[in-house]
């Protein structure tokens, strides 16, 4: 392939643009705000799972705490009602009697012993409220945390494009400088190995680092300036300036 050695050496100021873009496309995709806005996101999942189970326990717990006091206050009218029953003469039958005070003794305990299960509920959805309280308070902190690192994501990715999209720019120009099948095959060979085209300076291939032989440097010696040359080791175009030590 032939083109005008001022056109290959626009192959490298491509090639720096190139380079240029792929960092900024890598910075893109490892920004940190990335990587904490994925473990936030998780540890708010997990969170807002807890905060579900915590308020569904908290919730059981009242409903239980209201059937346990509907449970005293059924016993309590009763024991009241009969009281009354003995206080007011009525029963004068001491076999009655002694069957109406046994069965308000009973009631007494049956209260006092519902009115320690009633307490015991109530420490425990105290404890259950606490948990679900201290739990949402964490989630929505998490949360905040994930929208500050969204807020600075978000100002990251519009620096980096607005970056990337100034370079495009220059790139395109660049671009518009060399000829079609130069062009055609600097990016077939940049898809290949990640880089197009490299410099030759002092007797050696940029792109690959490798020393180029007495033989190589002689054959690129006689070569004529608008041949398209390759380095044998990497096959990337190898573009000759002042610096190539020819």
């Amino acid at each position: 392939m032939k083109a005008a050695p001022e056109a290959q050496k626009r192959l490298l100021d491509l090639a720096e643009l190139d380079s240029v873009i792929d960092r900024l496309a890598h910075r893109r995709r490892t920004l940190p705000e990335l990587a904490e806005i994925d473990e936030r996101s998780k540890q708010y999942a997990r969170l807002a799972t807890q905060v579900i189970e915590a308020q569904t326990e908290a919730g059981d717990l009242a409903r239980e705490q209201t059937k346990a006091e509907s449970d005293v206050d059924a016993v309590r009218t009763r024991a009241d009602r009969d009281q009354k029953r003995l206080d007011s003469g009525a029963v004068t039958s001491p076999r009655d009697l002694a069957s109406l005070q046994s069965e308000i003794a009973s009631l007494q305990k049956r209260q006092g012993d519902l009115e320690e299960i009633v307490l015991e509920i109530m420490e425990r959805r105290e404890a259950a409220d606490t948990k679900a309280t201290d739990l949402v308070a964490q989630r929505d902190e998490v949360a905040a945390a994930v929208s500050a690192a969204e807020g600075r994501r978000d100002a990251a990715l519009k620096e980096i494009d607005k970056e990337a999209a100034e370079v495009q720019g220059r790139r395109s120009a660049v671009a518009s400088d060399i000829p079609a099948d130069l062009m055609a095959l600097y990016v077939k060979l940049r898809d290949q190995y990640g880089v197009g085209a490299a410099m030759l300076r002092g007797g050696r291939c940029q792109g690959c680092k490798v020393a180029l032989s007495i033989a190589e440097m002689n054959r690129i010696k006689a070569a004529p300036h608008d041949e398209v040359l390759r380095c044998d080791e990497c096959r990337r175009i190898l573009v000759r300036t002042a610096e190539s030590g020819l």
